[in-house]
């Protein structure tokens, strides 16, 4: 049998359906959404996504908010990697460490 979604990947689901634009564009955000990203604790390229918003790191267990296709902040004003804190130094600090590490990066 002969492999019939070797040009449209994933998208070929949905067949001469949608048109092409949609198709395209989909197949851009599920193959960005899929993928493996770089922790910004551990540094490991093992954070997937677990569901809109919400990243975890396979190694180090770091869970954290980003965008719903991307980790990352994609919208401008929004807080960098490095306002992210690790699980334990949250609990050990409370509510306000996100808080405190974004003023210390802010300085």
């Amino acid at each position: 049998m002969t492999k019939r979604t070797k040009k449209v990947g994933v998208t070929g689901r949905f067949g001469a359906r949608y048109g092409v634009k949609p198709r395209n564009e989909l197949g851009a955000v599920l193959s960005v959404k899929g993928r493996f990203y770089e922790c910004p604790s551990c540094k490991h390229v093992a954070v997937k996504r677990v569901s809109r918003g919400i990243w975890r790191c396979r190694k180090c267990d770091l869970t954290f908010a980003g965008g719903a296709y991307t980790p990352g902040p994609m919208v401008a004003g929004a807080p960098s990697e490095h306002a992210i804190v690790p699980k334990e130094e949250a609990e050990e600090a409370g509510a306000d460490a996100v808080g405190k590490a974004a003023k210390k990066e802010a300085e």
